[in-house]
């Protein structure tokens, strides 16, 4: 059976996880309400300089040019963003619903004469060859918003991109640019961009996963646990 000294060991590593936890949880919330306050912030003009940018994910950015459909790429498989519905899933190993692929065109824009990287949004599989979306082609020049985004390194057992067959897993932003002749420089564009017909902006994911709660309860849990095995195995025979 534990003894006194262990319990005590036992009972202190508790508290100290717990504590941990919850520190983490408070983080993690601050995190995602910040993340939601850049990505409905009043959007600034698109810099170019680099090191400016690095420092920029998550902001919102308003360009006008035109889009280059001949060079889609697109990522894949993916399933359409629905905010609400992450936060109800988060922390789950995986979650039911349609698939398909986020479209990324070059978009060469009109005052900063650079082309860059937008993804457009969203499209279900059925709808990926963009012979099946043509009214969504949109001509001539726009105005949109997006919001900045880096490049990503490759997750473990994410399988690596097929720069060949034209199937991104993850935004490589260097093999996209040697790709498209485009800058290095990558943003979703908004809900509003969307045009009907084709691809479905606002793609852009701020829900983080926030499993925390869950650990606190279980730490909680065990704090109980081991507080009812002190009792009764110290104090109750004390009392007795």
């Amino acid at each position: 059976m534990y003894s006194l000294k262990t319990l005590l060991v036992v009972y202190n590593r508790t508290l100290a996880t717990l504590s941990t936890q919850v520190k983490r949880r408070q983080w993690k919330l601050r995190l995602i309400d910040d993340l939601t306050k850049l990505t409905s912030a009043e959007p600034i003009p698109l810099p170019v300089d680099p090191h400016e940018l690095q420092q920029l994910e998550y902001r919102r950015v308003r360009v006008r040019g035109r889009y280059d459909h001949a060079k889609e790429l697109y990522i894949l498989p993916r399933s359409p963003v629905d905010p609400e519905k992450e936060a109800r899933e988060a922390g789950r190993l995986s979650s039911s619903g349609e698939t398909g692929a986020n479209v990324v065109t070059p978009f060469h824009c009109t005052e900063l004469g650079i082309s860059i990287l937008v993804n457009r949004g969203y499209v279900p599989k059925q709808k990926v060859r963009p012979e099946t979306r043509m009214k969504g082609q949109v001509e001539g020049e726009v105005e949109l918003v997006g919001v900045v985004r880096l490049t990503e390194q490759r997750r473990p057992f994410m399988p690596n991109n097929d720069v060949d067959r034209n199937r991104w897993h993850y935004r490589d932003l260097d093999a996209m640019s040697a790709m498209t002749g485009a800058e290095a420089i990558f943003i979703d564009a908004d809900f509003a961009s969307t045009i009907p017909g084709g691809p479905i902006g606002g793609q852009t994911r701020v829900t983080l996963r926030n499993e925390h709660m869950q650990y606190v309860i279980t730490w909680y849990g065990l704090c109980a646990a081991t507080s009812y095995m002190w009792y009764t195995k110290f104090i109750k025979k004390i009392k007795v």
